[in-house]
């Protein structure tokens, strides 16, 4: 095994590339095929690659047309693939009256995926799928740049084997988008610190831009951990020039982030649909309050405008749809709290590792030059991984897919390190860290396993035993200097013993069909409540069909308070369920003005609206007052909601 994995790690010196160590045999050069590894790469390296992307996008693929989907945004799609108005501004209704409440990038892609295949759940999935795939190999690419095809390829695997890696690929989320755009800015920045050349720095900053368009503020939190890494080791000896090069690549991340929006800041407000998560009809709103400051401080679209905050039961029901699982919660904040529950299990499995793995790096390195490139690595990915930790731990807002971001800078280090303790793996320092490794991430992967999840015996049986033979090969080489192929296996070991715990879980994963908002290792009894609240919203779907080619195309079928009450009808028959809230149920789309001229030209006609606890939307209170109830109708109780419909007629406006 040890010479085996020996043939796995570099081939090349740490702070140069690629290029073979001194007296390494030198690598065969062919003539090149995709399945065939470059020259400057061993003959191993690509087919292992294309091994691991092949086996990650089975696992992002598997069973995606009966993916759970976020009806929110599948019908935003939906709605954008019907008309290229509908798809620039992404529009979330038929009609464009509102947007949805995030920038729309992620969406254009899932939105010319519908439009090229039609509308099915594999096709709003399939982007998902294949950005996750494209971001295993550029992280391969990312890390081998600076230590080797060894190093990028167990980079790749422990991505791949991270459970929410494949828990946001197999769902319509945007963040699959997100990322991949950032590690090929952090790629990038890779290249530029380590050539110096500008065009590399460039060309991260756009990629961070383009990052924005995907999820807004989260890109920039990477953004200054990019240049600062440039900063520091690009070869360039004048600071200034360094400096230089960094704020001109800021500026363009700047203008690529903010090019979008102020088109549509300049577009006429008549022209373009209302901008949902805003009180103004203010893209910059949406982005730097509704969906910045406001996730730290929780006052939600408290501005002049929008209407009064809902009470606690009416914010109960803010998001419907097919998903009834882990939503948007409200988790004590501080630094702990991704280290144990959903989050640990869905994250942290390498969590131990990479630690050690940045700082084992920074004190290996230490004496090397400014631009040593291993070090730079290190700083890059592991301030990205602290950075980004900070933040999510101050919000007042987490879902579980957000931890996503962890999942590259965590598979990053534990590449590198892995590598570098197979270099200096004849050192006793080296064998006793990675041996008190073995014990603190076996530890640490067996605490996250829940007690009351059905796990099975075999889970904490192969976990332990691979543990403990790593344990007992390394101890045996630390007592006998010559044991070099002891030593091997004793690494050799201990990678995969701490690969194994996030493997397992990330099985469990594929096996029960689950997707971004759910958890590793849920219970059987939540995964059960899932699937069959979306079968039970799958068997609706004809119905809800067959009732809205019963009206008229310029009429709204059933006009809501909010586009989550009408996200899941939308999705299934691609009609106009006009929202008159956004969202959340308090912007003012429409405004009072433009809904009563809707009734009176007979373009809204059934209402429902909340009248216990009493609504407070404008248009809503118009409607109970003026509206009589549809009495063919049947009230309905829509979480913890008594809804009621009311049938508008031009008279009841004045018409």
């Amino acid at each position: 095994m040890g010479d085996a994995v020996g043939e796995l790690m570099l081939q090349a010196p740490v702070a140069t590339g690629d290029a073979p160590p001194s007296g390494a045999p030198a690598v065969r050069r062919v003539r090149w095929q995709f399945w065939r590894s470059p020259p400057d790469q061993p003959g191993w390296a690509r087919p292992l690659l294309l091994a691991v992307a092949a086996l990650a996008a089975l696992s992002y693929a598997w069973g995606m047309n009966s993916a759970t989907l976020e009806t929110f945004y599948g019908a935003a799609v939906r709605s954008m693939s019907q008309s290229w108005h509908n798809f620039f501004f992404g529009a979330f209704d038929p009609w464009g009256t509102v947007t949805i409440d995030k920038l729309p990038g992620a969406f254009w892609v899932q939105a010319l995926s519908v439009r090229l295949f039609g509308l099915h759940i594999w096709a709003v999935v399939l982007p998902q799928a294949v950005e996750g795939t494209l971001t295993v190999l550029v992280l391969y690419r990312a890390v081998r740049r600076v230590a080797g095809a060894g190093a990028g390829l167990t980079a790749a695997v422990v991505l791949a084997a991270t459970p929410v890696t494949i828990l946001r690929n197999r769902g319509n989320i945007s963040d699959s988008l997100l990322i991949l755009l950032l590690v090929l800015a952090a790629d990038a920045t890779t290249a530029a610190f380590m050539t110096g050349r500008l065009a590399h720095l460039i060309m991260a900053g756009a990629w961070v831009g383009l990052a924005f368009q995907a999820k807004m503020l989260q890109a920039w939190l990477v953004l200054p951990v990019l240049l600062l890494t440039y900063v520091l080791a690009a070869p360039s000896p004048v600071l200034a020039r360094r400096l230089g090069h960094a704020a001109l690549a800021a500026l363009v991340a700047l203008v690529v982030s903010l090019s979008w929006m102020l088109v549509v800041t300049a577009v006429p407000a008549h022209d373009r649909p209302y901008v949902d998560g805003s009180c103004n009809n203010s893209v910059f709103s949406q982005v730097f309050l509704y969906n910045g400051t406001d996730r730290l401080t929780g006052d939600t679209l408290d501005q002049p405008g929008c209407s009064p905050a809902p009470s606690p039961v009416e914010a109960s029901s803010a998001r419907t749809g097919t998903n009834t699982g882990e939503e948007t919660v409200a988790v004590p904040q501080g630094p702990g709290r991704f280290l144990n529950g959903m989050f640990g299990r869905d994250s942290d499995w390498m969590l131990v590792p990479a630690a050690v793995s940045f700082g084992g790096i920074l004190v290996a390195r230490r004496r090397q030059p400014r631009t040593d490139a291993l070090r730079a690595a290190a700083v890059l990915w592991g301030v990205w991984l602290v950075f980004t930790w900070c933040f999510f731990a101050s919000s007042n807002f987490i879902n579980s897919y957000y931890l996503a971001a962890f999942a590259p800078p965590i598979a990053a280090l534990c590449g590198m390190g892995l590598a570098l303790a197979w270099r200096l793996r004849a050192k006793r320092a080296t064998r006793v860290v990675v041996l008190g490794t073995v014990v603190g991430g076996t530890a640490y992967a067996l605490y996250l396993l829940p007690a009351d999840a059905g796990v099975g015996p075999w889970v904490w049986a192969s976990t332990l035993a691979l543990a403990l033979a790593a344990v007992a090969v390394l101890a045996w080489s630390l007592l006998s200097e010559r044991a070099t192929g002891v030593v091997a296996a004793g690494v050799a070991l201990s990678a995969i013993a701490l690969l194994l715990g996030s493997a397992w879980a990330s099985g469990t994963v594929v096996t029960a069909g689950q997707g971004p908002f759910d958890s590793a290792y849920q219970s059987a009894a939540l995964n059960e409540q899932e699937h069959s609240a979306h079968a039970s919203a799958a068997a609706a779907v004809p119905g809800e069909v067959r009732a809205a080619a019963r009206v008229a195309p310029s009429v709204s079928v059933v006009t809501n308070e909010t586009s989550a009450e009408s996200s899941g009808v939308i999705f299934a028959t691609g009609r106009e369920f006009l929202p008159v809230g956004g969202f959340s149920g308090r912007v003012p789309s429409t405004t009072l003005a433009q809904f009563v001229g809707d009734v009176r030209s007979g373009r809204v006609m059934v209402v429902l609206a909340a009248i216990a606890p009493r609504t407070r939307n404008p248009d809503m209170l118009w409607t109970i007052a003026h509206c009589p109830p549809a009495r063919t109708l049947a009230d309905r109780v829509i979480d913890g909601r008594s809804m009621r419909f009311y049938f508008c007629a031009p008279a009841d406006a004045g018409g």
